[in-house]
């Protein structure tokens, strides 16, 4: 069993940078990937970036690329998502999810709550 908690939302300008923290519990948390998932209002679920939970191996969708940056601290059962040059198309609620090394959000089997990120122009 996983819990996970994200932390770090908030309302920020374009251009703006933002860390979300996603903490996790449980003694198997270092041996599942980990993903951020994204939801905006009306919209579906979208993939952001996963983490292998062994070699560091990273994904990211290609609308994040190259300004976000998935990493992971297993001491400290913590997962990151930083997140530079923010646009307002970036505004959703992000959810952290541990499972498989995969894009697809029906694979994982443990969720985060969530946290607001919104990206005002």
């Amino acid at each position: 069993q996983v819990q996970l908690v994200e932390s770090g939302g908030g309302l920020v300008q374009a251009g703006g940078s933002l860390r979300l923290s996603c903490a996790g519990s449980g003694r198997t948390f270092s041996r599942h990937a980990m993903a951020w998932f994204r939801q905006a209002p009306g919209k579906e679920r979208e993939f952001v970036a996963t983490i292998s939970w062994n070699d560091g191996s990273t994904r990211y969708a290609d609308s994040v690329k190259g300004r976000f940056t998935i990493s992971r601290d297993n001491a400290k059962n913590t997962v990151y998502l930083q997140m530079n040059s923010l646009k307002p198309e970036d505004t959703a609620v992000y959810v952290c999810a541990a499972g498989p090394y995969s894009s697809n959000y029906l694979l994982y089997e443990y969720w985060g709550q969530g946290t607001q990120v919104t990206v005002s122009s």
